[in-house]
C-alpha cells in the first residue's frame, strides 16, 4: 500500500474519489488538465489543483460553477 503524503492523491485515490476510469485519468493527464507532481518514485495530484479540476468542469444543467 501506499503511503499517505498530505496535500496530495495518489493517482487511485483521485481517480476513486473523483470516479474517473483509469484511461480517462490518464489522457486528462496527457492533455495537461492534470499535472503529476513526482515524489520521489511516487506520482501525485495534489489536492488543491485536483479540487480546482472538479470545480471547473460544468454543472448538470451546462452552467460552470463559479
Amino acid at each position: 500500500m501506499m503511503e499517505a503524503i498530505e496535500g496530495f492523491y495518489s493517482a487511485t485515490e483521485f481517480m476513486r474519489i473523483y470516479g474517473v476510469p483509469r484511461s480517462s485519468f490518464y489522457r486528462l493527464v496527457k492533455a495537461g488538465a492534470l499535472r503529476i507532481h513526482k515524489i520521489g518514485r511516487a506520482s501525485r495530484i495534489a489536492k488543491a489543483e485536483a479540487k480546482a479540476w472538479a470545480e471547473s468542469l460544468p454543472t448538470f444543467g451546462g452552467e460552470v460553477r463559479p
